[in-house]
């Protein structure tokens, strides 16, 4: 059995789990998140935790059982507390403005970057150099903070361009002639 499988999953106050038909379903203050359920993994509730386990002795079973309490331990911290990422942007010039569900980004292009924001995740800017992506699926808000850092990645010379707050970027040095 997988180490992470032997750890039941918790749920918080406010929350609801619902397990029927092969679909998981967690719903909270902050949304309803929903997740297939294998045939591989059991998934068995007791009072406020959940646990997992794998049917069977397979090496595949064994593994999706910790996969699946990963997955449904995402889902129930996204529907109560959320997720978030932070995003900065270093560079003369370089600026961002949340407007609804569009991010308005200045990254020294001739033209401004727009990026919409997908259901379920939401933007701020407390500053124009800095940005707050939150949501509810941690995926969703991961692979926006990712397509955002990618219309400019930090560039290893001088360090302009969007990075993650926790991010460390090693600075090369110049060519000496």
């Amino acid at each position: 059995m997988s180490r992470v499988a032997r750890m039941p999953v918790t749920i918080p106050a406010g929350t609801d789990v619902q397990i029927s038909n092969g679909v998981i379903t967690a719903k909270g203050p902050l949304g309803t998140l929903t997740q297939a359920a294998n045939p591989l993994v059991s998934i068995q509730r007791e009072g406020t935790e959940l646990t997992f386990a794998a049917v069977g002795e397979s090496r595949e079973a064994r593994a999706l059982s910790g996969t699946f309490r990963a997955l449904v331990f995402n889902m129930v911290t996204g529907v109560s507390k959320g997720f978030e990422r932070k995003l900065n942007l270093v560079g003369v010039g370089y600026r961002a403005q949340a407007q609804g569900a569009v991010l308005n980004l200045s990254l020294g292009f001739s033209h401004p970057v727009a990026h919409k924001m997908p259901d379920g995740v939401k933007c701020e800017t407390p500053t124009q150099t800095e940005i707050i992506i939150k949501g509810a699926d941690k995926q969703k808000v991961g692979q926006v903070a990712a397509e955002v850092r990618a219309y400019k990645e930090p560039e290893p010379y001088k360090g302009k361009g969007v990075r993650y707050a926790d991010e460390v970027v090693v600075i090369k040095e110049t060519k000496k002639k």
